[in-house]
């Protein structure tokens, strides 16, 4: 590489590392992020990541190496994230709810050359990580407690170096981060996130949700996921906003902060919001100062979402998406809340849409199909895998693997994952469609979820599995005749199964394979 190619790259490139060189350059004395009593400074959180990013470069890390990233939210975890940008090294966050195996695999899969990790984390995957010849560095962040074992502590790794900006050559479609996606008949695919797609994801979700410098954020969310990272962190740094890091959702603990912080942007789960409204000091903490409440994952149940709209007298707005496209494709804006209940939105700036038939076509308003999607949030390719990448490209469009429509005022509706229609006697039901009837046939419903079981008569019997609210319980027939004034006879349940709590990944997915394998006998004494 000569000296006026790496110029030259400096000038025009596209780099996630530089959006946060360029807000330091604008609002350096502005807080950045604050994480448990430190208050971190647009220059000073800047200045920490070139560090860092040195001090990498110098210990041999360069343009696509792979650092995995073992961490809770931190600005620990920020820093790293962000050196490694700067540098063109790949960052690998780790799954904190990954089993040790699963942990070997990635860092295999992945190639990654070491490995930062918080101190309390060392127990549960320290086997994990000495099982993998080619991760040769163990770097040990802080977190909450712990002896670093006589590794390398992250405040080690600068060495005397100047916290000027680390020029290195690192391409507009370099990868940033490989994200594995959760697995459930087989391995995780690897998705390989490259600078562009998160620049321009980060620009798409700064200006569609409104974000700007005066924003002060919680990041409760788990940052090894993309829709924390991505969705809220990045563009809140590109921004210049406030980010304050929370290791553990506590509906009072965040009542508290929106007060005493005058929170503007809080991003949760549709249980979380529940547990807000449900807390004794909701009536008690002012939060005015709300601008903005995004929720994620799943729609909101209609009763629930009108009932925090006049609580928390803010907009609310539901981002639609997946890993592979970085993760933001459409926003249900707070406009269409109320009038469109149920649905997940219209495109966000950058994503074309469309419905596809299996045969390629694409179909017209109204036709339900699979949904597929075009434009530069879109990943490279699941890493080592060819065949998968060529698969979800057919046709020349992204495959999400959801099925949906368009309705005539051009929002999009999610009608299921194609693997979770269920072939019931014949037809093809959505367990979305079932799921809100159940929560329309029984407020005492805190979470529902429709899953198909093997049955020798229905081929798969429709299934409801369902966590009563709070000190309710839930009379199972009575729930099922509630439920048929809102179906279709060949929609409604089989059977209801009463459960304490539903199995769920870290970033609040329910886990329906989970409940399959655990309800695979359910019917077998029918059966027989």
């Amino acid at each position: 590489m000569t000296s006026s190619e790496l110029a030259d790259n400096l000038i025009h490139r596209v780099n996630v590392g530089d959006s946060l060189t360029r807000t330091a350059a604008r609002h350096p004395d502005r807080i950045a992020v604050v994480d448990d009593g430190r208050r971190l400074r647009y220059r000073e959180l800047n200045g920490w990541v070139n560090r860092v990013a040195h001090g990498l470069a110098q210990r041999g890390y360069g343009r696509a190496d792979a650092l995995a990233l073992a961490s809770g939210n931190s600005v620990e975890f920020l820093v790293v994230y962000y050196a490694c940008a700067k540098l063109g090294v790949v960052c690998v966050p780790i799954n904190l709810g990954w089993r040790p195996d699963e942990v070997r695999y990635v860092l295999e899969h992945s190639g990654a050359r070491g490995i930062v990790i918080e101190t309390q984390l060392l127990d549960t995957f320290g086997d994990a990580v000495a099982a993998v010849p080619g991760v040769r560095e163990v770097i040990v962040a802080p977190g909450t407690g712990g002896d670093p074992g006589g590794h390398t502590t992250l405040d080690e790794i600068p060495t005397g170096d100047p916290d000027g900006e680390p020029e290195y050559l690192v391409q507009d479609r370099d990868p940033i981060s490989y994200l594995y996606t959760s697995g459930t008949t087989s391995a995780p695919k690897a998705v390989v996130g490259n600078h562009t797609a998160i620049y321009l994801e980060s620009m798409t979700m700064a200006l569609e949700a409104k974000f700007d410098s005066d924003d002060r954020f919680v990041a409760m969310l788990p940052m090894f996921h993309t829709a924390q990272l991505n969705c809220h962190c990045t563009p809140a740094i590109m921004v210049g906003a406030t980010i304050h890091v929370v290791r553990a959702f506590d509906p009072g603990q965040l009542l508290e902060l929106i007060e005493t912080e005058s929170i503007t942007q809080i991003f949760g789960l549709p249980m979380m919001y529940r547990a807000m409204l449900d807390h004794p000091d909701l009536a008690r903490c002012d939060v005015s100062s709300l601008r903005r409440a995004c929720y994620a994952m799943a729609p909101m149940p209609d009763k629930q979402l009108r009932e925090a709209i006049e609580r928390f007298d803010c907009d609310f707005y539901l981002l639609f998406g997946q890993t592979e496209m970085s993760p933001t494709t459409t926003m249900f804006r707070p406009e269409h809340q109320l009038s469109h209940s149920g649905a997940v939105g219209t495109p966000v700036v950058n994503i074309a849409l469309g419905i596809m038939s299996q045969d390629g076509t694409l179909l017209g308003q109204g036709e339900q199909g699979e949904i597929v999607y075009r434009g530069p949030h879109t990943m490279t390719e699941y890493l080592r895998d060819p065949e998968a990448t060529e698969t979800v490209f057919a046709h020349g469009w992204f495959h999400s693997g959801d099925a949906g429509y368009v309705d005539a005022d051009g929002v999009l509706w999610f009608t299921d994952r194609f693997k979770d229609v269920i072939k019931t006697g014949g037809e093809n039901v959505a367990s979305i469609e079932v799921e809100k009837a159940v929560y329309a046939a029984d407020s005492r419903v805190a979470e529902a979820v429709v899953i198909g079981l093997r049955h020798e008569r229905w081929s798969e019997a429709i299934t409801a599995v369902v966590v009563p609210q709070p000190g309710e319980t839930i009379d199972e027939a009575g729930l099922l005749a509630a439920v048929k004034r809102h179906l279709d006879p060949y929609k409604v349940p089989k059977a209801v199964i009463v459960a304490d709590e539903l199995p769920k990944t870290s970033t609040g997915k329910i886990q329906k394979n989970k409940l399959r394998s655990r309800f695979e006998h359910h019917y077998a004494p029918e059966a027989r």
